[in-house]
This record gives C-alpha cells, structure tokens and sequence, in this order.
C-alpha cells in the first residue's frame, strides 16, 4: 500500500518522539544540554513572544472593546480579553511563534547532521543520537511552552488594560475586578486548560521537528525542505489538537 511521504515522516516523528520520552522516564537527560536548549526556546523567543502579545491585547480593544463600550458593558472588558486569551489566543499563537523560532531550528539543525553524517558519527561514538539531541530539545519545549504562554497572557491583559484605559476610559480597577469576578472571569480551569494546551503544542512542536530533522535524506537542498515540512507538519497538527482539546477540555 502506498502511503505519501509526508505520513511516513509523521509517523517516524511519532516514534522518535516515543522513544524520547521513554528516556526522559528513564531519567536519562544531560542537564549541560538541556540547559543549551531550555535558553534556545526561552530567551530566545521572549522578545518575540512579548510583542505579538502586547499587540494581541491592542488588536482586542480594536476589534471588541469599542463594541463592548458602544453597549454600555465596558465593564466586562477583562474578562472577556481573560477568557478569550488563556482558553485559546495564548496558547495557540504561542505555539505559532514558537514553531516559526524554535522548530525551524531544530528542524534545520538535525538535517544539516544528519545530511553531513554527524548523526553516524555519534552512533559510531556509542552515544545514542535520539538520548543526546532529541531528549533537551523535547523537554525544554515541555517546560518553556507554558512559561511561553504565562507572559504572552500577562502582557496581552496589560497591554489590554492600559489601552481600555486611554481609548475607552476604563478604570483600571474595574478592568482588573472583572478579570477576577466579572460575569466572564477568569478562572483556575481556564488557566489549567491554557498550561494544559501549551505543554501538549510543546511537545508536538518538538517532535516533529526533530523527526523531521533526522529523517532527512540528500543533500543540503534537502535541509530546507525538511524544515519547511516540519513548520508546516507542526502547524497542521497543533490546529488538529487545539480543536481536540477544546472539545475535550470546554465541550
């Protein structure tokens, strides 16, 4: 039977990522390299991260502030930028963000190795290449992802409220008391659901990265072309979850 190559290059992403996790239950993790990648997917992508969440929370007094003041339900403004960033907008473009930083990175790292036969290189050497690259690179996505998403989500209600304030005349207590205990507040499930998101869209990221990177056959040419499959793999899949776990999580 045949299958496209895209497929096979998924599933092989599924198993590596497998086999990557059952190292990282195993406790087989170089902290030296984890610590390398968790400041790849951390501060490296902080700046990026903030100013797409500091035009998130614009773009929403732009688009539904007006209207709410137009009601005369301006008082609900927080909430609803709350609810509407932590049960979807936050995790959802930081994961967007984060697969055009960090997993073009890996992608485009893991080809190049493996297309210059380094990955042999470190077979020969008796080190297993899934422990030693894919291990810190997945659990530093697992780890950041949320960390990723916490800011974009604090600096999007920030940006929110200093911008009701100046546009729409919102007091910032009333902004803040209706993020708290409004007819729409946030809640402890809205953010469990948002970390859950994060750490989920984290790990996909990661894993289809990497399996796209080691699965790189050809030469140079063929390192592009991987990575710019995995961007798109990466973001066909984390669109699929996101409406997965929505149902799941808010259904």
């Amino acid at each position: 039977m045949y299958y496209p190559k895209f497929f096979k290059r998924l599933v092989s992403s599924l198993i590596i990522g497998g086999q990557a996790i059952n190292y990282i239950f195993r406790g087989k993790i170089s902290k030296n390299d984890l610590f390398e990648q968790l400041m790849e997917s951390g501060p490296g992508s902080l700046v990026i991260v903030l100013i797409t969440g500091i035009a998130a929370g614009t773009v929403f007094n732009i688009q539904v502030a007006s209207q709410l003041t137009s009601m005369g339900v301006s008082s609900e403004i927080g909430g609803l930028l709350a609810v509407g960033m932590a049960r979807e907008m936050a995790p959802l473009l930081t994961a967007t963000l984060m697969t055009g930083k960090v997993a073009t990175a890996y992608a485009a790292q893991l080809g190049t190795m493996k297309v210059t036969e380094q990955i042999e290189a470190i077979t020969m050497l008796r080190t297993e290449p899934i422990q030693y690259l894919v291990v810190p690179r997945l659990l530093s996505m697992i780890i950041m992802s949320p960390i990723q998403c916490l800011l974009f989500l604090s600096v999007a209600l920030w940006s929110g409220q200093i911008w009701s304030t100046i546009f729409y005349n919102v007091p910032p207590i009333v902004f803040w008391t209706s993020v708290r205990s409004g007819n729409v507040s946030l809640t402890s499930s809205d953010l469990s659901s948002m970390i859950i998101k994060s750490v989920v869209f984290g790990l996909l990221i990661s894993i289809i990265a990497c399996g796209y990177g080691l699965t790189t056959k050809g030469g140079p040419k063929e390192v592009g072309t991987s990575t710019t499959g995995a961007v798109v793999m990466t973001l066909v899949t984390v669109s699929l979850m996101d409406v997965v776990l929505t149902q799941i999580l808010f259904g």
